[in-house]
């Protein structure tokens, strides 16, 4: 019987106190609406992403920041439940937390409005590094790039894979972290962001021209994954799992999580694609990150899916 620990993936950016409701429909201002529901947990991309690779079998530490508020206290409890070490958070005095207010629609799709935070500092000098040398994956969000630059360049000289949640953001911070990691995963905005309106074959061939990245992909909600490998020219697609979905929000923080995950554990990339595709699936069905054998039940169940389409 193995004794070996499950692979740890560092997840470094952005928590959130999500505060969500549902609606009938997401209203136009000026306006005033009933919430049909609402609960209060924790979100954000890394911080999602660090819950998924815990809940699918593997080990996750969370490296990012919060403030002295009320909602620290709620996110760093959130995710010491699901069992994520926090070694590398940082509570800081006088700073105040990430805040989301999130409304999710009857179909599934949400409106969300973020505030980043204030006075929560930039310096990443007190991260523990040393936790490298434990780590089989890296995964990065673009909320904190100070951050992202130690982690990343310290864990290719380890030879850890590296994965960046490619969401939406500034245009520059993408083009700055893109070519430091070895694969670079986007939401169709942040691929719009990154490529300048360029159609999403070029942009995905332009990541993986530059730096150390190997593998760029698009996912696209309802729509196949689009994805290349680095010396390649035909981007591949894989098909998504046809879900009912009940709320979208956090799908694709889980994909990347999964992702990261597979990497760790070594996958080869179609399976992981497919993987991290069903994990984000079945969070936008559930509205909650599933566990691995959940997952991996959903995967037979669905195993006649073609795992792989002709590419653009």
């Amino acid at each position: 019987m193995s004794t070996s620990k499950p692979p740890l993936v560092i997840c470094l950016g952005n928590v959130v106190a999500d505060h969500v409701f549902r609606v009938e429909e997401v209203p136009q201002p000026p306006a005033k609406a009933q919430a049909k529901g609402y609960r209060l947990n924790v979100g954000g991309m890394a911080a999602n992403a660090a819950i998924a690779v815990t809940r699918l079998g593997g080990r996750a530490a969370f490296w990012g920041r919060v403030g002295d508020d009320p909602n620290a206290g709620l996110l760093m409890d959130g995710l010491k439940d699901e069992g994520i070490d926090l070694t590398g958070m940082k509570q800081v005095t006088g700073a105040r937390s990430p805040v989301s207010a999130v409304l999710v629609d009857r179909y599934g799709e949400r409106a969300i409005m973020g505030y980043r935070g204030d006075g929560l500092g930039t310096d990443p000098s007190w991260l523990p590094l040393e936790m490298l040398d434990e780590a089989k994956a890296v995964l990065c969000d673009p909320r904190w790039p100070e951050g992202a630059h130690v982690l990343l360049e310290e864990a290719e000289k380890r030879d850890i894979p590296t994965v960046l949640d490619g969401e939406r953001s500034e245009t520059r911070l993408l083009l700055d972290l893109v070519p430091r990691v070895r694969y670079a995963i986007f939401s169709v905005s942040g691929l719009t962001n990154y490529g300048s309106g360029a159609r999403a074959p070029e942009a995905l061939r332009k990541a993986v021209s530059e730096g150390v990245t190997r593998m760029a992909a698009v996912t696209r909600g309802e729509k196949s994954t689009l994805w290349i490998m680095r010396g390649e020219e035909k981007i591949r697609e894989t098909p998504v799992f046809r879900v009912e979905a009940r709320d979208t929000t956090g799908a694709g923080d889980v994909f990347h999580g999964a992702f990261a995950l597979a990497m760790a554990e070594g996958m080869e990339m179609e399976a992981a694609i497919r993987f991290s595709s069903a994990a984000g699936a079945l969070r936008a069905r559930d509205g909650a990150t599933a566990h691995r054998k959940e997952l991996e039940a959903f995967l037979q169940e669905n195993a006649a899916i073609p795992r792989e389409n002709a590419g653009t």
